[in-house]
């Protein structure tokens, strides 16, 4: 693993574990076991380390969702199942999924990060978009903004809310649900 990764992957642990103001250079050299100094070399400043986090981020929850999305191309009926299991895979890694959190909300208040966390939503979007217009959404940019807000109040609710863990069969259903209004 290269240094840059098991840097972004200790702070993406921090975050989930100690929050925002858990995650500094030096918490992240000791988490990892670095010498002093380690991640200063590769991130000087905080904005730094927040977008190598962010962009591992990124690239580990892609990964993790492409077993999801990848294969043959998916007939209607197929539809619900998928987007309910990527919610269940991103369930399934709490630390990850609070780290994004984290992140998302510390993105309110840095410009240079909400560029990078908006470009990273588009990853997921745009396949929403391309998916619903195929599926005969009449309007595919709304109902794909509406598809993942969705799961993300799902996750969160599950994550950080009074709610409680839905199984693969509730997200099913709920997924049924939300994308038969969608696409009546």
């Amino acid at each position: 693993m290269k240094r840059s990764e098991t840097v972004a992957d200790t702070a993406i642990t921090l975050l989930a574990e100690r929050g925002m103001r858990g995650l500094t250079h030096r918490a992240v050299d000791e988490a990892a076991g670095l010498p002093p100094g380690s991640t200063s070399n590769l991130a000087r400043t905080r904005a730094a380390l927040l977008e190598l986090t962010l962009s591992r981020l990124t690239e580990l929850e892609l990964r993790a969702l492409a077993p999801v999305f990848q294969s043959e191309a998916l007939e209607p009926s197929d539809v619900p199942g998928r987007m309910a299991e990527a919610v269940h895979v991103q369930l399934r890694d709490r630390r990850r999924t609070l780290a994004r959190y984290e992140l998302a909300l510390e993105a309110t208040r840095r410009p240079e990060l909400r560029a990078i966390y908006d470009a990273a939503g588009r990853h997921f979007r745009d396949p929403a978009v391309a998916l619903l217009a195929a599926l005969g959404s009449r309007d595919p940019a709304r109902h794909a903004r509406q598809l993942v807000a969705f799961g993300e109040g799902l996750m969160f609710d599950a994550i950080a809310g009074a709610g409680t863990t839905p199984t693969l069969d509730d997200l099913n259903e709920a997924m049924r649900d939300l994308l038969a209004g969608m696409l009546r």
